[in-house]
């Protein structure tokens, strides 16, 4: 299971949300570059990088620190936040993204998203599959995380599989930042339902011991934000994590 640690950007600066609001912005370094390179230092090799001010504004805005951090690292860097337009994905692959993400476009305009896939294939196109929880699994949120669809989490999901997604990262919101555990239950319904998925678990880690259970779930990777910069889990944890796997 691939280690994805989150770089969460306002203002060109390293910050966590709690349940994406964004009154609860604690900034945690004005450099996220240095973040970054702490994280590569220790063996990682993935990251995961949200422009928060794109997903306000609906159009990519932190993409100065993407590339700077893809150009001063060897970091593969996943990239979401706003991105709508086929000039905001040029600008996040020129910027050095590995991969994007892409949310709200998925529901509300699939049409462009469905082009995306097919242009870029599924190694570089990521689902992002955020949801609130409710008796039917969840349901899919957008415009980051204001507001909420009538989608349930695994059609939506199983749809995307069937025209072409390989990957999703998955955000149980009512957990992120919440540092009181992941949605196991949930992952392992969707593992369990979406054969080949790759799976990537997002929101509520907060222990080092959560990750085997999620590697043993059949999670491919898992994205960890707020459980790092609190000290909840080490880096060193994560290097051997890395090590032993």
């Amino acid at each position: 299971m691939r280690i994805i640690p989150a770089i969460d950007i306002i203002d060109g600066k390293c910050v966590r949300l709690t349940k994406g609001d964004y009154a609860t912005k604690k900034i945690y370094n004005e450099q996220p570059l240095e973040v970054a390179k702490e994280f590569e230092a220790t063996g990682i090799e993935y990251l995961h990088v949200v422009d928060l001010d794109g997903a306000k504004a609906s159009q990519i805005v932190n993409y100065k620190v993407l590339e700077q951090i893809a150009s001063k690292t060897q970091l593969k860097i996943d990239f979401g936040g706003g991105l709508k337009s086929d000039k905001d994905l040029e600008i996040a692959f020129n910027s050095g993204a590995n991969q994007i993400t892409g949310g709200s476009i998925a529901v509300k305009n699939t049409a462009t998203f469905e082009r995306w896939i097919s242009k870029y294939g599924p190694q570089k196109i990521i689902l992002g599959a955020d949801f609130y929880p409710d008796a039917s699994g969840g349901k899919i949120a957008t415009n980051g995380w204001q507001e909420e669809s009538s989608l349930e989490l695994i059609p939506f999901i199983k749809d995307y599989q069937e025209k072409g997604i390989a990957y999703v990262i998955c955000t149980d919101i009512s957990k992120d930042g919440m540092l009181q555990g992941p949605s196991f239950d949930i992952y392992q319904e969707i593992v369990s339902t979406s054969k080949k998925l790759k799976l990537i678990a997002s929101g509520g880690i907060s222990t080092f011991d959560e990750l085997p259970r999620l590697a043993n779930l059949g999670c491919e990777g898992v994205i960890i934000g707020k459980a790092i910069y609190e000290h909840k889990i080490s880096l060193k944890q994560l290097e051997n994590f890395i090590i032993n796997s």
